[in-house]
């Protein structure tokens, strides 16, 4: 027969501890993202449009980069001049930075004439606006950091630019270390924290209705109330 005592001791046993940190974080993230919208299995019907699709395409081609990328950095920045496999890395690297500013512009311009920031998704907008802007500054400094004369050419072309805003004296495009040091490791590391806090937010809030689908309790509180089907479904019939 089990005595008070141990019945009182397993009930806390099974309480979860108020000053844990793993309680803590668990109940933070619970609140950031609603349980079941991290990696929902249904989306609204509407986002079976293709517009919908840039975002993820996006996503996809920044893999691409960071992966090539950090290739190219184990064999260093003139590997690629004398090696046809780093030629071929680095190749893959330059091309999936085109797609990867491809679908940014149009997933950034399909939003905007979606207003995107309806709905308390403003800080999503403003998150996505930043990363457009920190991505083009990344690929600014890859280009100076080929280890060629056309590097050499961009970087004499933009000092004078830089230097007449009162920048060039701690952004010395001149200097191939510090801009392969902001390229690989300081320009990444924002894009990263933003990418991250982007993909939350748009879980939270879930992906902006067309213009006028919208419902008053949608707009309140973030929460799709259209009909939603199985993304990547072949049933194209929309589930209550």
């Amino acid at each position: 027969m089990t005595s008070i005592a141990g019945r009182t001791a397993a009930h806390d046993h099974d309480r979860p501890a108020a000053g844990n940190w793993t309680t803590r974080l668990r109940t933070r993230l619970g609140r950031t993202v609603p349980p079941g919208q991290l990696l929902p299995d249904r989306q609204p019907v509407y986002v079976n449009s293709w517009i919908y699709v840039f975002g993820a395409l996006t996503l996809a081609a920044l893999t691409v980069v960071l992966v090539s990328g950090g290739v190219l950095s184990l064999g260093g920045a003139a590997w690629w001049h004398t090696s046809s496999t780093g030629h071929f890395v680095n190749s893959l690297h330059l091309w999936s930075v085109e797609l990867f500013f491809a679908f940014m512009v149009i997933h950034l311009w399909g939003k905007f004439f979606m207003a995107a920031w309806r709905g308390k998704r403003a800080l999503t907008w403003i998150t996505g606006v930043i990363c457009f802007a920190g991505s083009i500054g990344t690929a600014f400094t890859g280009y100076l950091s080929q280890s060629n004369f056309d590097s050499q050419w961009i970087g004499g072309q933009a000092k004078d630019g830089l230097n007449s805003v009162g920048i060039g004296a701690w952004f010395n495009v001149l200097n191939p270390g510090q801009m392969l040091m902001w390229h690989i490791v300081l320009l990444p590391s924002v894009i990263g924290v933003l990418v991250v806090l982007h993909v939350i937010l748009v879980r939270r809030h879930g992906v902006v209705p067309p213009i006028g689908t919208e419902t008053t309790g949608a707009e309140t509180t973030g929460a799709e109330t259209a009909p939603t089907v199985a993304k990547g479904s072949d049933d194209e019939e929309a589930l209550s």
